[in-house]
């Protein structure tokens, strides 16, 4: 039982029971993704059956759900180059060849995207032990960027529809603390099963729900999502990375009287786990309903954004 008064005592207690540090080293710099191995990306690859494919992530468009929390904002598309530039001649390019170019502006994690080991501190370490004023400077996070998860997060993924198993026409209330039986019992439901190096993918429903009455807090506001007391399962299983169709991942309100992503002090600084938030996972949680296959090939490597402690991503799963 959690004491609600005593966030501390319970976020202390669990980052030195399930401490990961020094487990691959001094210098590591990728946490519970080196339980993807080789042997783990052939058991992936080899879930390909039908060869259909499924996009993991949301828009990138001024449509999105953020509403500013921390400067966070949706992304800004603005064109430099259009079809109108070459239909007029302006672009100065020799016979006839015109071109259009765009850029995009927009904060890291705005939409679909992995938080970075250099995201979250605990008491002023990060990752490893290492003091977080020498990992995350002003020139970004100069020992755990997002760049070195660029190319291991492949491997096999299981998605656990939580909403459907637990909840009510397929999507838990805001504020459902999903606990280690609820994933058991969608683990059982689904017939698959879940260890060392897998790619857990939750969904809760919130985004279905929020596609159909609209954005209004999904962004930063309650939400379904996982119970403080999942730690213990999230370290055992060895899992190498956890995503949700939510924006926080952990269930909120926090289940603390005052605390803030207790959750995350634990999974990330300590436990090394990769997190991803803000995943669409409907159109492949229809499919494994009509299918009765809750596992797959998913590659998800973020933008390469050197020294970035998070990077948007586009998980591609295929059955």
């Amino acid at each position: 039982m959690l004491d609600r008064t005593d966030p501390e005592g319970a976020i202390a207690e669990a980052a030195a029971k399930y401490s990961n540090w020094g487990r691959w080293g001094d210098d590591d710099v990728l946490g519970t993704v080196n339980f993807i191995d080789e042997a783990k990306r052939r058991e992936g690859a080899a879930l390909v059956r039908r060869g259909v494919s499924f996009s993991l992530s949301q828009r990138f468009d001024m449509n999105g759900p953020q509403k500013g929390w921390r400067r966070r904002t949706n992304p800004v598309h603005t064109m430099l180059d259009t079809g109108t530039d070459a239909a007029l001649g302006n672009q100065g390019f020799p016979h006839g060849i015109g071109g259009a170019d765009d850029v995009v502006a927009m904060p890291l994690q705005c939409s679909t995207q992995w938080d970075g080991l250099g995201h979250i501190f605990d008491h002023g370490k990060a990752w490893n032990g290492r003091p977080a004023e020498k990992v995350v400077t002003s020139d970004g996070d100069l020992v755990t960027g997002i760049e070195h998860m660029a190319a291991p997060v492949a491997g096999r993924g299981v998605l656990l529809d939580v909403g459907r198993v637990a909840g009510e026409d397929g999507e838990l209330p805001d504020g459902f603390a999903i606990t280690e039986e609820h994933l058991q019992a969608a683990i059982d439901a689904h017939g698959v099963t879940v260890g060392r190096g897998d790619i857990v993918c939750v969904r809760t429903g919130q985004l279905t729900r929020a596609r159909r009455d609209g954005w209004g807090d999904y962004a930063g506001g309650p939400a379904p999502g996982l119970s403080f007391t999942t730690a213990g399962w999230l370290h055992r299983t060895e899992i190498a990375a956890i995503a949700t169709d939510t924006w926080g991942f952990e269930v909120r309100p926090n289940e603390f009287d005052d605390a803030f992503q207790p959750l995350h002090q634990v999974a990330i600084p300590n436990m090394g786990l990769l997190i991803g938030e803000l995943w669409d996972l409907d159109a492949l949680a229809a499919d494994c309903a009509a299918d009765g296959a809750y596992a797959f090939w998913l590659t998800a490597g973020p933008i390469p954004v050197t020294g970035a402690v998070g990077s948007p991503v586009n998980p591609i799963a295929v059955k």
